[in-house]
């Protein structure tokens, strides 16, 4: 499934997840949430850090994601720990279930946006990097940066 990229609007990203892992794949999923936890989510409330997805009962559930409780609730705000069901067919679910297990990939959400007014999350099969990895990828990034400046340079001086 092809993830949209225009005419979204991002609530929270998580960018230490490109860090820390290889993405391999990713697919777009939506969300089963409460009122006031959308209502959070449009402020911007939210936080990806710490979180993963995992396969239970042909069910995938979002474990560890932070919506912050809505500033304007009253006692039926959400809690904000709370396990989250995520809406995926079930083919998907069987095509992630099966390469989680063979490959020991794990499951890690990206980013949560919004699509024409309803709530998707971005998640990714994924593999942990290595310290060697981290480093390397610094460094590459680095060298890059270093490139991209020096030929900047030059064309200026033309």
């Amino acid at each position: 499934m092809a993830i949209r990229t225009e005419g979204i609007k991002i609530a929270c990203d998580n960018r230490k997840a490109w860090h820390d892992y290889f993405i391999h794949e990713r697919v777009e999923a939506g969300f089963a949430l409460q009122g006031t936890e959308v209502k959070s989510l449009r402020a911007g409330k939210a936080n990806l850090k710490d979180c993963y997805a995992k396969i239970i009962n042909n069910e995938v559930f979002v474990i560890g994601m932070h919506i912050s409780p809505y500033e304007h609730g009253n006692i039926f705000n959400h809690d904000p720990l709370r396990t989250r069901k995520l809406l995926l067919h079930k083919s998907e679910i069987l095509k992630i279930d099966s390469k989680m297990k063979q490959k020991g990939f794990t499951l890690i959400p990206l980013k949560v946006y919004f699509v024409r007014g309803r709530v998707k999350i971005e998640l990714a099969l994924a593999s942990g990097k290595k310290n060697y990895d981290k480093r390397q990828d610094l460094a590459d990034k680095a060298s890059k940066r270093d490139v991209e400046r020096a030929l900047k340079e030059r064309q200026r001086d033309y």
